[in-house]
């Protein structure tokens, strides 16, 4: 068992059917990048101010995701070009659960975080094209119809993304904290792979700006916020032609982090 898991498993457990009052659909969030090796320290400092989910036993969940974009990848430019407004479109399958959603997020100009989604059970995210073939099909299509500015005709899958997941609430009930890692991506048009075996990506959702413990632990370890979308970071690694400027200071600056000794965690011993 690796040290982060024995850790996770001294947290008090809360359950799916618990965090209902937590699902933060609008929200404010904040995201930080942390090497693998510093997760045991800023979870020995959570532990007691938050809750570990869990499923079946499960504390470290596996997440299976598929991105749309149109063939120009407008929502990937968007984002590239600092455009507030903007939106994401992808399948989701929580794996342990046995889930499937269509979630389409926006981000608005106040930098608020919106989330719709529905079931899709049973829905593939490997097909290529977003069909009308079954009622199934009808009710996908629909719903990015009416909750996007996009049309289901001019999106397809780009970009596959694996990882485990730690989800932990707040004992206040106020944010949910979301750790990924083990993170891979598949690119669906370019067929590359990449992976970041040591990066972990930490985001805190809240509704506004609420006291987090969270924000006084990453002072702590001395982790700054880093605005990183893990579909824009992966659509920038495995498409070497693809425009893709601004990301590459925040790439170089995941990659001096991963080598720093800066976060030697000796000296949180």
């Amino acid at each position: 068992m690796a040290e982060f898991e024995r850790i996770l498993n001294e947290f008090a457990p809360i359950s799916l059917s618990e965090m209902e009052s937590v699902k933060l659909m609008n929200r404010i969030d904040t995201k930080f990048a942390v090497p693998l090796s510093l997760l045991p320290v800023i979870l020995d400092y959570a532990r007691q101010d938050y809750y570990a989910q869990e499923i079946d036993g499960k504390r470290v969940a596996t997440y299976d995701t598929m991105y749309y974009d149109t063939d120009t990848l407008d929502m990937y430019i968007r984002h590239h070009d600092r455009q507030l407004v903007r939106q994401k479109i992808r399948v989701r399958q929580y794996v342990d659960s046995n889930l499937t959603f269509l979630e389409i997020k926006r981000k608005n100009n106040k930098g608020r975080t919106k989330k719709k989604r529905i079931t899709v059970p049973g829905f593939d995210i490997s097909a290529n094209t977003i069909g009308r073939s079954k009622k199934e099909d009808w009710q996908v299509a629909d719903f990015i119809e009416q909750k996007s500015r996009y049309t289901w005709d001019v999106i397809s899958p780009h970009l596959s993304t694996q990882f485990h997941r730690i989800t932990l609430v707040n004992k206040a009930k106020t944010e949910r904290l979301t750790i990924d890692l083990d993170l891979v991506w598949d690119n669906v048009v370019t067929g590359k792979r990449f992976t970041y075996p040591d990066l972990v990506i930490i985001e805190l959702k809240r509704d506004g700006n609420v006291p987090s413990p969270m924000l006084g632990i990453m002072q702590q370890v001395r982790v700054h916020p880093l605005k990183i979308s893990k579909y824009c970071i992966g659509t920038a690694i495995t498409s070497p032609t693809l425009k893709r400027n601004r990301f590459k200071a925040k790439i170089r600056k995941i990659e001096k982090m991963l080598n720093s000794k800066l976060y030697d965690t000796s000296r949180f011993s």
